[in-house]
């Protein structure tokens, strides 16, 4: 838990004076019993007006000091406590930013988000909780237990046997408790990534008509989040009644033997009075415990999965970078003999020993079947995942040297799966250069074929896009993504079957576009249409992980086998459709 402390002390203030304001509201509580307790016992038999008001005006001006210290109490935790998650909350999703793709593949998205969502939640409460009952509950308790033995030792007794049970209780509860809130907390990362793939991809689901088939995915993960839940929930309310029994029991108990008492002029009707509110006060204190004890085996459970994320080792990082002011000036990139594997306990390589040359300005078209790489090798350029064995190099230095901000900024990536982020199609191709002006965000819609469609919007520009780009087609998505690449003005340029969901025709243009206005910039081109890359300066075909083939379209017609089945395939399909 030290690694929390770094939360706390910057609103150590606020940790400090909840508990302390806290205290003036136990200290009225633990003294009022005792004050109507006085005026019970000689103001009403004396019939001394002026002594009971007296103590009722104690009592009033106890009442306002206790009324300004819970009020205050509770700000200060709310404040302590809402500041502590969202730092808290802003450091986990600070190195969720910078966690390596292989980092992010340990998490599901969905239990990324209930972690820094949920969890912190959680966590946030039981600060609260603790400010304002952690000195409360142990001081009404120990106050309480002060004053009923100045009253009547003998009584106190009945108290001194109570007590050691339900500590034992809650020992018992707690230990019960914490694995099934940490199981509880999975099953809500199941929960989670289930709506989320489900609402994310709703459009396949309807058109594949799979609603039923979703429903009762979620049916099942839902039901197995109720029932580990009601699991844990079970101590929470065997607990209370538990309590509550105890606390029952102790008052009868101590009421009789003290009515003995009275009988006997042992005690006073005053003092009864007195010590029955300090029982009840005991046994709450308790009761405030078990309720701190229930929701921190809770939050232990959500603390210990948010330090997965913070004590996650980042394994592509740019601390031992020799060349950290290095900049992209060329777009020169090298392979050389780079083997990659995405998990480091496999034998088999997804690339092994690729070697190869892009030179500035040129356009190197990469084909082979699915699977076979492709996507791989270029994620190694901008370090997105660190080859195994060899060197990818930029522009002669090995992209380790480089600091991952530099190398990424002269590096422009269409991903295969195109993203766009709720806001206007404006906001979206700024992500490409924050700083562009519309004349030249005009110019790199206009290169990647997309102006004409955003002016046909009635709000151009300015049109807002649903998550993910819902209200845009395939085509449009893609082209939209292009345009926000260009506006980068990237050295290297990486397009990874980018264009698969446009017409030959556009992609025509969009690759005239491209030798006229990115002259300089290396263009790496992955395509499935041989027709997207037959232009290249140089082919690599991909297979099984390794290049089989190196050349121009012509080249590889005559030496390559593999680019030859291609194209026949490719050619056969046009043929029938």
């Amino acid at each position: 838990m030290k690694q929390y402390m770094k939360y706390v002390k910057p609103y150590l203030p606020f940790f400090i004076l909840a508990p302390i304001l806290m205290v003036v509201e136990v200290v009225g509580e633990v003294v009022m019993p005792k004050l109507l307790a006085n005026i019970i016992n000689e103001g009403i038999p004396n019939m001394d007006t002026g002594y009971i008001v007296r103590m009722g005006l104690m009592m009033a001006g106890m009442a306002i000091l206790m009324m300004l210290g819970g009020v205050g109490g509770g700000f200060f935790s709310a404040k302590a406590s809402v500041n502590f998650a969202a730092a808290l909350r802003k450091d986990a999703f600070t190195k969720v930013q910078q966690f390596s793709f292989a980092n992010i593949d340990k998490f599901s998205t969905g239990s990324l988000v209930t972690r820094l969502t949920n969890d912190i939640t959680q966590l946030q409460n039981i600060i609260n909780m603790a400010l304002k009952m952690a000195i409360r509950a142990p001081g009404m308790l120990i106050g309480a237990l002060i004053m009923a033995i100045r009253l009547n030792a003998s009584l106190a007794v009945v108290i001194a046997v109570v007590i050691p049970v339900l500590v034992i209780a809650l020992v018992l509860v707690m230990k019960t408790a914490f694995p099934r809130f940490q199981m509880m907390q999975k099953k809500l990362d199941r929960l989670n990534t289930n709506v989320q793939e489900n609402l994310t991809n709703i459009r396949v689901v309807k058109s594949f008509v799979r609603e039923k088939e979703e429903y009762e995915k979620f049916s099942e993960a839902n039901g197995d989040l109720y029932d580990t839940s009601m699991s844990a929930f079970k101590v929470v309310i065997a607990t209370m009644p538990i309590m509550t029994v105890a606390m029952n029991v102790t008052t009868l108990a101590v009421v009789w033997l003290a009515g003995n008492q009275i009988l006997v002029g042992q005690m006073e009707i005053g003092d009864l009075t007195a010590f029955t509110t300090y029982v009840v006060q005991i046994l709450i204190s308790l009761m405030m415990t078990a309720m701190v004890i229930l929701n921190s085996s809770r939050a232990v459970a959500s603390a210990k999965r948010i330090s997965e994320i913070l004590n996650t080792e980042v394994d592509l990082t740019d601390e031992t970078a020799s060349q950290k002011s290095a900049v992209v000036t060329t777009g020169h990139v090298e392979f050389r003999d780079v083997c990659f594997k995405y998990y480091k306990d496999h034998e088999e390589y997804v690339l092994d020993h690729i070697s190869f040359t892009a030179n500035p300005g040129e356009v190197v078209g990469i084909i082979g079947s699915t699977g076979s790489g492709k996507t791989s090798l270029v994620q190694l350029i901008p370090r997105l995942y660190d080859c195994d064995e060899g060197e990818v190099l930029v522009d002669g230095i090995n992209v380790k040297e480089y600091s991952l901000k530099h190398l990424r900024e002269g590096v422009g990536m269409v991903l295969q799966k195109n993203v766009l982020f709720s806001g206007t199609i404006m906001d979206n191709l700024k992500w490409g250069d924050e700083n562009a002006t519309e004349e030249e965000i005009i110019a790199a819609a206009d290169r990647a074929q997309a102006h004409q469609f955003i002016s046909s919007f009635t709000e151009q520009y300015e049109t807002e896009l649903g998550q993910g780009g819902v209200n845009v087609s395939g085509g449009q998505k893609q082209r939209l993504c292009i345009a926000r690449a260009l506006l980068k003005k990237p050295k290297i340029l990486i397009l990874d079957d980018s264009t698969s969901a446009v017409d030959t025709a556009t992609e025509k243009r969009i690759r005239e576009a491209f030798s006229q206005e990115l002259k300089d910039t290396t263009k790496i081109i992955i395509a499935q249409r041989i027709s997207s890359v037959k232009e290249a300066d140089r082919i690599l075909v991909i297979d099984e992980g390794k290049i089989v083939g190196e050349g121009t379209h012509e080249e590889l017609i005559k030496n390559c086998e593999e680019y030859r089945e291609i194209c026949i395939s490719q050619e056969e399909k046009e043929a029938d459709a």
